[in-house]
């Protein structure tokens, strides 16, 4: 089995066949080419994972070379092999995002360890992508089930404020689906190649929730080994949902309203402030205007959350809804489990 594609460019042949031999001995898949205006024009006619290309060449040199190719091929994987005398060179194309460099005259073992270094990296790296790819299928607008007119003015809603940077609150009962709905708006935003991070503040203890949302430093508290990192940083850059925030404790409502004015956190047991770039989505499905009333939700912070804000009907106000769900989730199971169920029947649709 091919292991990969690899394209050898150096201007010297000895050097070409020496790497070709070797590299397919280890199973890959090799090309080569004697300069860099030639490699460009076979990047262009073929697929490469990874390009082995020397530093100084006649036409188009290393560093030129891994600069069009990452243009080009943001995904290709390239090494520069360099003599001891042009080491910073090499060091320099590493700032530009080579791989790694080898010194020539070319070990054969730290020439196949590296190799197989980038390839995995190429591994990881393609498998990232994938994920991130059925992560936006699978929570694109149209995937959310419903015909009836209240799921359309939510799907409405989603199509308005995932382009936008606002702080959005999704009400609705538990089970409406306030999850799905907060990572189709991550994932139809200008951040859904960022992280999403969500967090049910019902479910976790007030002491362990502010931790686990900001993060501590080493020996902040009992069992604090090592720093932790909480996901404010954890979601830098992209979207945190804060699910079931009607729950959370006063003394921490007021420190998610100094994050929301201030865009930084201080992790527990820490002195520094530390900038954060979140988007917040939050949910509850509580009465928030009832909880203000009873003192057990922030003024504050409700109008800083409530910026834009929808509810999600329950299954139960949109009854027509629920043939094409049971379809749904059929589909969904038997592929699962591998079953050849392509329909319900009436008598268990009634």
């Amino acid at each position: 089995m091919i292991r990969g594609n690899i394209l050898v460019v150096d201007d010297e042949r000895s050097q070409r066949e020496i790497l070709r031999a070797i590299l397919r001995e280890e199973g890959y898949e090799v090309a080569a080419a004697s300069g860099g205006a030639e490699a460009l024009r076979m990047a262009e006619e073929a697929a490469f994972d990874l390009v082995l290309t020397d530093l100084k060449m006649p036409d188009l040199d290393g560093l030129g070379l891994l600069t069009r190719l990452q243009a080009a091929h943001p995904t290709l994987r390239v090494i520069i092999m360099t003599a001891h005398g042009t080491i910073d060179s090499a060091v320099e194309a590493m700032r530009r995002g080579a791989f790694h460099y080898l010194t020539k005259p070319l070990e054969r073992d730290a020439l196949v360890l590296l190799v197989e270094r980038a390839f995995e990296q190429i591994r990881l790296v393609r498998e990232n992508l994938l994920l991130q790819e059925e992560l936006q299928e699978r929570f694109r607008i149209e995937n959310l089930v419903g015909r009836h007119k209240s799921m359309q003015e939510v799907f409405r809603m989603i199509r308005m404020v995932a382009p936008t940077a606002s702080t959005v609150l999704i009400r609705g009962e538990s089970g409406t689906g306030k999850e799905l709905v907060a990572r189709a708006i991550h994932y139809n935003s200008p951040r859904k190649d960022k992280p999403f991070r969500a967090i049910n503040c019902a479910a976790i203890p007030e002491t362990l929730l502010e931790s686990e949302l900001f993060g501590y430093e080493k020996g902040a508290f009992t069992g604090a080994t090592t720093r932790g990192i909480g996901l404010f940083e954890a979601a830098h850059g992209g979207t945190l949902f804060l699910d079931e925030i009607g729950d959370m404790a006063l003394p921490l409502q007021s420190k998610i309203l100094r994050v929301l004015q201030e865009m930084e956190i201080r992790r527990i047991g820490g002195k520094a402030d530390i900038p954060v770039d979140v988007r917040i989505l939050a949910a509850s499905n509580k009465d928030l205007e009832e909880e203000m009333r009873q003192g057990r939700f922030r003024k504050d912070l409700y109008y800083r959350l409530n910026v834009i804000s929808f509810a999600l009907p329950p299954l139960r106000e949109r009854a027509s809804d629920i043939p094409e769900l049971a379809a749904h989730f059929v589909e969904k199971h038997a592929q699962a489990v591998g079953k050849p169920i392509k329909s319900i029947s009436p008598e268990a649709l009634r």
